[in-house]
């Protein structure tokens, strides 16, 4: 068991927010290439491709502790969900609002934890839940008028990515993070593989894989490569602190997505886009200062000293003419 550790945890996941967006943004791009399927195979079983010479060669095991199989399997499902949700997602709506849709994930992590978990979510929490819900209603407006019920897409995303979260957290502690990734990419494939067989047999091409050119491969490795490394870091930031205070550090990737984005493709969110975006984040780092401020009031302070009670002075006359004999020990 590791003990918690928060700070690290916060550094290690804003580290996180940093990576994870250009690997997004290589998964934008490849969506031109290939078939959303392949992206999410090649993604997780490229990520074990890298990460299996390290277990080996460090002397590891594959081998995941008794009783998180179970929690293994189901957060290796509701990250490959998740992924295909936000692919999806990502070839019809720029990167940057399919992003800020998705960060009504930290908030469902607090109404999670209020309903299944009996965390507390006062007034304050509650208000910012809305004021993030508010800023991701104003960038799924413009969103919904260029793109449809594509925009649901994003919000299956927040859905997966709250389960696996949930996940990662309930076993980090109990698993070696490098195992952890590597048997995750491998259970992605057998449920990724009875879909591209079906596909020929139905005759549908966004099923059908197709073999990538030089520029697909270096797209895809790009993909495993940023990918694994920023959730390997997720994945060790939770063995250092609760889910409910990483959430909302996420929306640190925001403006990083944003500066992709623009980077990459040349999109920029339009004004009421922009202006939900900016609610998102005021929301979420007022998250982080509640959390923050918490956490100092909940620290026991250090017990106090009483003063020595001085003994009451005897008067000369009550004074023992012998001495008093020693008290025992």
């Amino acid at each position: 068991m590791t003990a918690d550790r928060p700070f690290l945890g916060i550094i290690l996941m804003l580290v996180f927010c940093v990576i994870i967006p250009l690997s997004d943004g290589l998964a934008k791009m490849a969506t031109d290439l290939m078939p959303v399927l392949q992206i999410v195979a090649l993604r997780f079983v490229l990520g074990s491709v890298l990460i299996l010479p390290v277990i080996w060669g460090t002397g590891r095991s594959l081998r995941l502790p008794a009783g998180t199989w179970g929690p293994a399997f189901l957060r290796t499902a509701c990250h490959v969900g998740a992924f295909i949700a936000l692919l999806a997602a990502l070839v019809h709506l720029p990167l940057a609002e399919t992003m800020a849709i998705v960060f009504v994930q930290p908030f469902l992590m607090l109404l999670v934890g209020w309903a299944l978990m009996g965390e507390a979510v006062g007034p304050r929490r509650l208000a910012a839940c809305v004021g993030g819900f508010a800023g991701t209603l104003m960038v799924i407006q413009p969103s919904f008028a260029q793109a449809g019920w594509v925009v649901v897409l994003p919000l299956l995303t927040a859905v997966g990515f709250t389960g696996f979260m949930l996940y990662t957290r309930r076993i980090a502690k109990q698993c070696d993070p490098l195992a952890l990734q590597a048997v995750g990419g491998l259970m992605a494939l057998p449920m990724l593989l009875p879909l591209f067989l079906l596909g020929p047999w139905l005759g549908l091409p966004a099923l059908a894989p197709v073999w990538p050119d030089a520029t697909g491969w270096a797209l895809v490795w790009g993909i495993a490569g940023l990918a694994t490394v920023a959730h390997l870091l997720m994945t060790v930031a939770l063995r250092l602190a609760p889910a409910a205070t990483l959430a909302p550090i996420q929306y640190m990737e925001l403006p990083v997505t944003v500066v992709v984005g623009w980077w990459l493709f040349r999109d920029f969110p339009d004004g009421l886009a922009l202006s939900g975006i900016a609610v998102i984040c005021a929301a979420g780092l007022y998250m982080v200062h509640r959390e923050r401020k918490l956490g100092l009031m909940q620290r026991p302070s250090p017990p106090k000293l009483r003063p020595a009670r001085p003994e009451a002075a005897a008067p000369a006359s009550a004074a023992p003419k012998t001495p008093a004999a020693p008290r025992g020990r």
